[in-house]
């Protein structure tokens, strides 16, 4: 397989637009604040929650996955499946009302705290997650391609490369001596 062979292709559940405008009105609620605030979130959230639910992609390929998101600033990532370490599943209450999880990528070498990525709203993200971690693993199982075709000769380039540094090491540690 190729590196853009298409294993799955996530789909976004609908109901994730409704998800995003109540959890706004909770949190504005909730900080008294905002409650003035309430009719433009709820005629702009229904306009921007549809478009970014438009622009978000998320693609499993034979060796990475592919994230697009974002209507003002756009987000592209590409994650190789071999960094991939975990995919959590994260689950709120107002989630639970709309039957909703939320999928986060965790990678190696990944800085700072939290995920690289979180998804939300995938259809079927328990399968989505298993499908990811079954090709990682597949990924990983599989022996990397041999650089230049010589590998049998490889191991004896490292054996005569580690005869030099030992030499080395005996000569400098006789220079010491002396």
């Amino acid at each position: 397989m190729n590196e853009d062979t298409k294993v799955r292709i996530a789909e976004f559940d609908p109901k994730v637009c409704s998800y995003w405008l109540v959890s706004g009105i909770v949190t504005m609620t909730l900080i008294v604040v905002g409650i003035p605030f309430l009719p433009f979130w709820i005629v702009l959230g229904l306009i921007f929650t549809k478009r970014y639910l438009a622009s978000m992609e998320c693609v499993l390929t034979s060796k990475m996955l592919k994230i697009k998101k974002g209507i003002f600033t756009r987000i592209e990532k590409t994650i190789p499946l071999e960094k991939v370490t975990d995919m959590g599943m994260v689950q709120g209450p107002i989630m639970r009302m709309f039957d909703l999880h939320t999928l986060t990528v965790e990678t190696a070498g990944q800085s700072g705290q939290g995920a690289l990525v979180s998804l939300t709203g995938i259809i079927d993200p328990k399968g989505f997650r298993e499908a990811v971690l079954a090709q990682r693993d597949a990924v990983s199982a599989s022996p990397p391609p041999a650089a230049s075709g010589h590998s049998s000769s490889k191991s004896e380039n490292d054996d005569s490369i580690l005869e030099e540094i030992r030499d080395a090491l005996l000569r400098i540690e006789k220079g010491l001596k002396d």
